[in-house]
């Protein structure tokens, strides 16, 4: 079941009801034995400017409780939901409620990155097991040593960039290039990662133009953008690819040059709201409504079915993160009372099913997965991310030697250096 607070709206509630009875249950022992109803802490976004991608995350959770009758591991389901509103602090608050007040023995989410690094020193000290459901921060060992309680359900920005840029120099044939990526960790991330991949492979960087996050407006750089290259990375979030490819097409660049960005750049959470400036634009990502396998199709299915609408990689992230803790309780017998071999049995799941495809993780609890690269199109009126290629089981490390790989820089604004800039 799913707790709800008492002066949550009908319509919140109706959004999770074919996932299981709602009510409020007494608080029970921590690691209750496995006749007692399976507690899982899920971290979402109902209120501020993310809760649109935390609406598709709930659509995700009760899709999975849907289609087992609330159970797993033949133990009623009791999904516990916060609401963080996308704030670091609230986030780490609503975490500290599910582990001293519900006594949850695992957690799902947060929705944002910064979210779960703020989180990250009370996992560590409580040792309950996260499972993000965010794009992982790549590999930093200086600054965050790896919490062997984090998990990821996705794999990180670069991870899914680094095709890309391989992509566009060795298939899509691009020699020079220019990014446009948001002034933030993310947005250095994704860029990052395809500048490394583009010029691994022949290209050139020429340009690197960094709009803030909260950029009222893009005609200032639009009028920067180079036009005697072959195309633009993009490396944007949350509504901002809405705004930036219609200002793009408003300004006549989208008739000169080519666009490829990151998997926010046309997930299917914003694509539905965009119209024919987002036709042609590359991107990669670890899912897509369009993946042609019969575990997405059902997915997508489902999704439809309930919400009329496809599903984004926002909505696979708890049905993929539920899918992991079914797995690692097939393996305990369905018991959580041993939280070192729970979290040993949740460390070693290997997913050959689920909409994202197969997934294993990492030594530092970041999936090797599937990338696909992708091209928006209008299939029958819809626009879709159509599938071009599949890059088979990318590591976050791409080609690189994981133990140089993260000795380097953090991805930023000067790393990796910019050697062909005009």
């Amino acid at each position: 079941m799913i707790h709800r607070k008492r002066k949550q709206a009908v319509s919140r509630r109706a959004l999770l009801a074919g996932a299981a009875a709602i009510g409020t249950l007494p608080a029970r022992v921590a690691f209750a034995q496995p006749a007692e109803p399976l507690k899982i802490g899920f971290l979402t976004v109902d209120t501020g400017p993310l809760a649109a991608g935390g609406k598709q995350q709930e659509e995700g959770a009760a899709l999975f409780l849907q289609e087992r009758g609330g159970m797993i591991a033949g133990r009623k389901v009791d999904l516990i939901r916060q609401d963080t509103a996308g704030n670091t602090s609230l986030a780490r608050t609503k975490t500290q409620e599910l582990v001293e007040r519900y006594k949850v023995p695992v957690i799902i989410g947060p929705l944002a990155t910064n979210e779960a690094l703020a989180m990250d020193g009370y996992i560590r000290q409580t040792k309950v097991p996260l499972i993000t459901t965010t794009s992982a921060a790549t590999v930093d060992l200086k600054a965050h040593p790896v919490n062997p309680w984090v998990l990821h359900a996705f794999g990180t920005a670069p991870q899914v960039t680094f095709p890309l840029g391989d992509y566009a120099a060795k298939t899509l044939g691009y020699k020079r290039m220019a990014i446009v990526a948001e002034d933030f960790t993310y947005g250095y991330e994704g860029a990052g990662g395809f500048q490394l991949a583009f010029e691994a492979a022949g290209g050139k960087i020429v340009q690197k133009l960094w709009p803030p996050l909260n950029a009222p407006e893009y005609a200032p750089y639009l009028a920067q953008i180079k036009t005697d290259i072959d195309g633009i990375y993009m490396g944007f979030a949350g509504i901002n690819p809405l705004r930036f490819l219609k200002q793009f097409s408003d300004y006549g660049l989208k008739a000169k040059l080519a666009v490829l960005g990151n998997t926010t750049s046309t997930d299917e959470g914003i694509l539905k709201l965009m119209g024919d400036e987002a036709v042609g634009v590359y991107s990669a990502g670890w899912y897509a409504a369009g993946l042609d396998t019969p575990d997405n199709k059902k997915f997508v299915a489902g999704i439809n079915a309930a919400y009329h609408h496809d599903p984004g990689f926002y909505t696979a992230g708890p049905y993929t993160a539920l899918l992991i803790i079914e797995q690692a309780l097939a393996s305990t017998g369905g018991n959580t009372a041993d939280a070192a071999a729970f979290l040993k049995a949740l460390r070693e799941v290997r997913l050959t099913h689920g909409p994202i495809g197969p997934v294993h993780l990492d030594e530092y609890g970041t999936p090797i997965l599937d990338i696909s690269i992708r091209k928006v199109a209008r299939v029958n009126g819809k626009l879709e991310n159509t599938i071009l290629k599949t890059y088979p089981q990318v590591s976050q490390f791409w080609t690189y030697d994981p133990a140089q790989f993260v000795k380097q820089p953090p991805f930023s604004r000067d790393f990796p250096p910019s050697k062909y800039l005009e």
